[in-house]
Formats: structure tokens, C-alpha cells, sequence
């Protein structure tokens, strides 16, 4: 499955749009290597997302083959990390 099929299926990222906008960006990685929209995951993938407050990583448990409900969604997926970056201050050299 696509990733970016695979993200809005997961009730992670909205829209396909959206992950196409932070796949151009470099944004979203896939076993620590960007991807484009088009990059399939399968089932053990450490998917990483740079979101601009948070980054985001999670290990794909099994694949969706349709849209999830939000209370559905955690079950296919297992949390590595989840940073909020606005907490992270710029230590000085």
C-alpha cells in the first residue's frame, strides 16, 4: 500500500494531499529514508513523520486495506516516539 494511502487510512494525516505536501519536503520517512507519495510499507516499517511542532514515529503492525475509525486505528500501529519539538530548546555552543 501506498504510504500516503496508508496515512490518511490510519487516521494519522488527514488527507493524501497532506502527505504528499510533507513527502516533498522530506518530511515523512520510511525505515529512516524519505520517501515520495508513492512508496509502498509493509507490515514492520518504522515510519517517521516530521510534523512542525511534534515528530512522529510509529511501527506499522499490519496494513490497513481500508479507511480506520479513529478508535480502530491505534490497533495497526505501535508508537516508537512522539517529540514535541516546541520543547526542545537550541542549546548554545
Amino acid at each position: 500500500m501506498r504510504i500516503d494511502l496508508a496515512l490518511k487510512y490510519l487516521c494519522i494525516l488527514k488527507s493524501r494531499s497532506s502527505a504528499k505536501h510533507l513527502c516533498s519536503d522530506n518530511a515523512i520517512l520510511v525505515n529512516d529514508l524519505p520517501v515520495k507519495p508513492s512508496t509502498s510499507v509493509r507490515t514492520g516499517d518504522k515510519i517517521t513523520i516530521h510534523f512542525p511542532n511534534r515528530i512522529l514515529s510509529i511501527r506499522l503492525l499490519e496494513v490497513p486495506d481500508k479507511q480506520l475509525s479513529k478508535s480502530t486505528s491505534p490497533t495497526y500501529y505501535q508508537q516508537i516516539a512522539s517529540i514535541d519539538t516546541r520543547d526542545v530548546e537550541d542549546t548554545p555552543e
